[in-house]
């Protein structure tokens, strides 16, 4: 039934209101005269004063109207309705008394019911408009209504999950009023480590003090605790260390900067962010650096539907750029970006051309075609394919999106005049074990190689001008990498793996006891990539600071932990959750670094440091990126292996067949080659 009213069209809901005030208007007034005159005579009222029930609801109602009653929503009432509530049932009484005396001045209608009638008519509209409210949100127990009389007459899963809100400040109580209104989660209490707070009373939940927890959890039968928390993750990360030995779940309201961009809402609760539990101090950006590239600038992305890039894009887009280039090969990511752009553009209230483009970076014409068209000014090239044991196993096409695409976007960007180019790469592009490292490194390679030319060789200069032989063109790109480690919660990282084994009831499987990673916050990560390719002179490699290396095993056990589960091993063997170490993965390593050579200079961002590292002539790598191609297409895997491992410095693969093409690979698996020749 309650959904059936909710689809209801709002024409309807609001024929359905105002037949109710009528109801209510001629029970009011027939209740005020009936308590004034002789009550023993119940239908008086009616036959002595039947002129008055006829211009009750002709003077009501256009009020009710005109003062916007009927344009509130019901489901979200607050104080603008009550106070409308109040002035429309006052005019409404004075309209009538008015009304009587010019219309019929022989009735005497007295002034104690005409006050009765007003009282009547705020407390009625008020109680069924907040009873209606109550039981639209599925939460009509929520605040009169005994316990007792709840277990009895209210199903259970009607009351939302009850959940202790730590944090009684400005933004705990907001998002207890978010909740009020829905029927997840029923808000029974606060916890709080301001003593003045203490042993308060809010909207008739307790505030408990921190140091009370255990007391708090029993008295009000709590299932989790929701954290609203704003500032910055050490704090948070403080307070999730605190309640991690309750072992109950907890989950916190949604960042500020997401609330305030329109991304999600205050009640939009969410798993603890990773990035809280590892406690990672954040440096607040430096605003120069932040516009240098995209104030007013044509900006492009490629790549602008993954995890670095649609982030790229969401902070590019709130910098101001003149035009947003979004390159993206995937259509449903595409679409995906471009519809939360267009959604952020509209909520901030910013007008920026959005373009939408689908491509692939191993397209060069297209690449070309683009940046010329519109002008491209900066580029943020973030396209690449990046998970360890499947680019090791597809070994030709991991090299040539990572290394050929990225060499035909930044051939492409130096034909057309571009001023910025900046890479994302990879920890893992540092002395790498695996295919994907290596492309990395050498996608660094070629960007250190092509900054040094001032007049470029093509390469593959047909692809670019189809009726041309070789080619050499100017360069006055200004060229720069990033590098830096993982990023919490990308697609393919561990972070979502771990949720989903957590969900699914384990077991939570980690290849390593020993094995330890870099992280970093999506959002900390793109900021800096922005403010490190300001810096960019030309061939500068930056590295990001990514604070200390973090045991997978250790993060596995307080997601866990913090989940309200516990880690079932040999020292408690009740435990929920089994973790299960499975061995590292082809291509995968122990640890990761950072830097190739020693040489290392700061910047004027704390976070930012610039590294000095080898690269190979543009010459020289020009004849290795032939032999690579020409080794692909002949699936003459050994030769390519060869090759990474003879100019792809500190390159050591511990995985002997690549590529699911590699024809010894394919005896292995017992499948019969057919001769293509």
């Amino acid at each position: 039934m309650r959904d059936y009213f909710k689809a209801l069209p709002r024409n309807a809901k609001r024929v359905i209101a105002l037949l109710c005030d009528i109801c209510i208007v001629f029970f009011c007034l027939w209740l005020a005269l009936y308590l004034r005159l002789d009550p023993e005579r119940f239908l008086e009222p009616i036959q002595d004063y039947g002129v008055l029930f006829l211009l009750a609801p002709v003077i009501a109602i256009p009020v009710f109207i005109k003062l916007g009653l009927y344009q509130a929503v019901l489901r979200y009432i607050g104080s603008w309705t009550i106070a409308a509530i109040v002035q429309s049932s006052f005019f409404a009484a004075i309209g009538l008394v008015i009304a009587v005396f010019f219309i019929s001045p022989e009735i005497r209608f007295p002034r104690t019911a005409a006050f009765l009638y007003g009282v009547f008519l705020i407390i009625s509209m008020l109680g069924v408009r907040f009873l209606a409210q109550s039981w639209l949100l599925g939460q009509i127990n929520a605040h009169w209504l005994p316990a007792f009389v709840r277990k009895m007459f209210i199903p259970q899963q009607e009351w939302g999950k009850p959940v202790l809100i730590y944090g009684a400040g400005d933004a705990g109580i907001q998002l207890m009023a978010a909740l009020d209104k829905g029927r997840e989660f029923r808000p029974v209490g606060f916890i709080d480590s301001n003593p003045q707070l203490c042993g308060q009373v809010i909207e008739k939940r307790h505030v408990f003090a921190d140091t009370d927890v255990l007391h708090a959890l029993k008295r009000t039968m709590a299932q989790e605790i929701l954290l609203a928390i704003p500032g910055s993750h050490s704090k948070r990360h403080r307070v999730i260390c605190e309640l991690e030995q309750y072992e109950i779940p907890i989950r916190s309201m949604p960042c500020l900067m997401d609330i305030a961009s329109g991304r999600l809402k205050i009640d939009a609760i969410q798993e603890v962010d990773t990035a809280d539990i590892l406690g990672r101090k954040e440096v607040n950006p430096i605003p120069e650096l932040l516009d240098a590239c995209i104030l007013n600038k044509v900006v492009m992305v490629t790549g602008a539907g993954g995890s670095i890039g649609s982030e790229l894009c969401r902070q590019i887009l709130q910098i101001g750029p003149k035009v947003l280039v979004l390159f993206e090969h995937s259509e449903y990511n595409l679409y995906e970006i471009e519809k939360e752009l267009t959604a952020i553009e509209q909520h901030l209230n910013i007008k920026i051309r959005i373009i939408p483009v689908l491509g692939s970076v191993n397209d060069a014409q297209r690449l070309l075609d683009i940046m010329i068209t519109y002008c491209v000014e900066t580029v943020y090239h973030a396209a690449a394919y990046k998970h360890v044991p499947i680019v090791e196993h597809n070994l030709s096409q991991g090299l040539r999106n990572n290394v050929i695409g990225t060499l035909y976007a930044a051939q492409a960007a130096i034909i057309a005049k571009v001023d910025k180019f900046v890479l994302i790469s990879t920890d893992k592009a540092v002395r790498p074990a695996n295919v994907m490292g290596a492309s990395k490194r050498l996608a660094e390679m070629v960007l250190q190689a092509l900054n040094e030319q001032k007049e470029v060789k093509l390469f593959h200069s047909r692809e670019f001008y189809p009726n041309s032989g070789n080619c050499t063109v100017e360069n006055n790109t200004c060229f720069s990498m990033v590098r830096f480690g993982n990023v919490l919660g990308s697609s393919g990282s561990v972070i979502p793996l771990f949720r989903e084994q957590i969900r699914s009831g384990g077991p939570v499987t980690v290849t390593h006891k020993d094995i330890t990673r870099y992280f970093m916050t999506i959002r900390e990560a793109a900021s800096l990539v922005i403010q490190a390719g300001s810096m960019g002179k030309g061939g500068d490699v930056f590295v990001l600071d990514m604070g200390d290396p973090v045991k997978i095993d250790t993060l596995a056990k307080r997601m866990i932990t913090l989940s309200g589960f516990s880690v079932r091993d040999e020292f408690d063997l009740d435990g929920d959750i089994d973790i299960v170490y499975t061995g590292l993965r082809p291509g995968e390593k122990l640890f990761e670094e950072l830097l190739i050579g020693q040489e290392i200079s700061y910047t004027e961002h704390p976070k930012v440091c610039q590294a000095k590292e080898e690269m190979i002539p543009w010459d020289t790598l020009m004849f290795v990126l032939d032999e690579l191609l020409c080794s692909i297409q002949e699936h003459d895997y050994s030769r390519t292996h060869r090759l990474l491992l003879k100019y792809v410095n500190g390159f050591q693969s511990n995985t002997v067949l690549v590529d699911w093409l590699h024809p010894e690979l394919i005896k292995k698996l017992g499948i019969e080659i057919t001769d293509q020749s």
